[in-house]
């Protein structure tokens, strides 16, 4: 898997920030296992977030070669 560009980590990031601040306004959560259990949810999702963007425009993707191909014929 290629290494996320600049604005994919960036956006990764954000995701982890805002869905930190979200999830824990919303829940009221006080205990550290509450906030931790938050906080890791956050991550995987900003994880998540730039692991699709980064597929999305990945030049190397089978679908995407394909389309270069038929550009080609």
């Amino acid at each position: 898997m290629p290494r996320p560009s600049v604005p994919q980590f960036f956006l990764g990031s954000f995701t982890v920030v805002a869905a930190t601040v979200a999830l824990l306004a919303v829940s009221g959560a006080s205990g550290v296992l509450e906030v931790a259990v938050l906080v890791a949810f956050a991550l995987a999702l900003g994880t998540l977030v730039t692991v699709l963007s980064s597929r999305a425009t990945d030049p190397s993707r089978p679908a995407a070669a394909g389309r270069e191909y038929a550009r080609q014929r």
